[in-house]
């Protein structure tokens, strides 16, 4: 299900991504898929649609381009549910009609929800969004905060004149990217979401996107904005952890240091990231007892996912 999407604001080229990304996912889960699984010895992959989503259309075609996504993943996990599952992708510039793709989409059997820590210039700490919130607290439905490129006023202003490449790499998959979503995940917080729903779950790529390196720091932001719990506290209670295919023990020993066993989850990032057999199981030899690999490995995401 992933696909590449111009960074632009050019709405058709987008629709059109979404589109050819919802009519050949029974493609995408084939041969070519579960062999990749099979290679990896991978049970079962979350499926969700790549970035910006449907946040980068107009409303009218956001609602309907979920509806399509939405029906095209569940038909994919109906077909395998030995080896699929998915997450939903919601109409986030429509807010009220995010709810209701929200409550079709848990109805459907999706698991999760696939977001973006802004739609336009509106991040997601928003009260717009505060019903949004409610919802996925009551349905039990976890909102994964995905990197996206940042604003082109930020790029202008941090991530240029190295050159077009490096300038590109800068602003995302080496820096940008993460700072994005640590950033939205920090907002959230420090706009009392996870104060209002304490039982929302929130879900971060890429060993916690540089918020697992600097939590002590970002404490203090959590008594300036008189929240209930500390930043730390918020991530430990209401954050999962994945690795986004980044098998670096070094990661994960940090990781276990703020965090515990019960909150951290394997996964690949396929098609972006794409490790060996091997180096997984050498990865997963760094985990101090059976207990905790079996639960990084699968037992974690089926809590979450809640996958029997």
């Amino acid at each position: 299900m992933a696909q590449s999407y111009p960074s632009g604001p050019n709405h058709s080229s987008v629709s059109a991504a979404i589109r050819e990304a919802s009519t050949s996912i029974s493609g995408d889960i084939g041969p070519l898929r579960t062999s990749v699984m099979d290679e990896q010895g991978i049970d079962m992959h979350v499926l969700s649609l790549a970035p910006p989503g449907a946040q980068g259309v107009s409303v009218d075609s956001a609602v309907s381009l979920c509806r399509e996504a939405n029906d095209a993943a569940a038909d994919a996990v109906r077909a395998r549910p030995d080896r699929i599952r998915a997450m939903a992708t919601l109409p986030l510039a429509a807010p009220k009609k995010a709810v209701e793709e929200l409550e079709r989409a848990t109805a459907l059997g999706l698991t999760g929800v696939m977001a973006y820590g802004r739609v336009a210039d509106v991040p997601l700490d928003d009260p717009r969004f505060e019903d949004l919130w409610e919802a996925a607290e009551r349905l039990r439905q976890p909102i994964f905060i995905h990197p996206q490129i940042p604003s082109s006023a930020i790029r202008d202003g941090a991530y240029r004149g190295l050159g077009p490449t490096e300038d590109l790499a800068l602003s995302t998959f080496s820096w940008g990217w993460h700072l994005e979503a640590g950033t939205a995940a920090l907002r959230l917080m420090a706009r009392g979401v996870l104060d209002r729903h304490p039982r929302l779950q929130l879900i971060l790529g890429h060993w916690g996107e540089l918020l697992v390196f600097w939590h002590r720091r970002a404490d203090g932001l959590a008594r300036v904005a008189g929240l209930d719990r500390t930043i730390t506290e918020y991530l430990q209670q209401n954050v999962w952890i994945t690795a986004s295919g980044m098998l670096d023990a070094a990661m994960l020993r940090h990781a276990l240091t703020i965090t515990t066993p019960d909150r951290i989850l394997f996964s690949t990032d396929y098609p972006f990231q794409s490790p060996t057999r091997g180096e997984i199981d050498t990865f997963m030899r760094e985990f101090p007892d059976d207990d905790s690999r079996i639960a990084f490995a699968s037992g974690n995401a089926r809590t979450l996912f809640r996958i029997d």
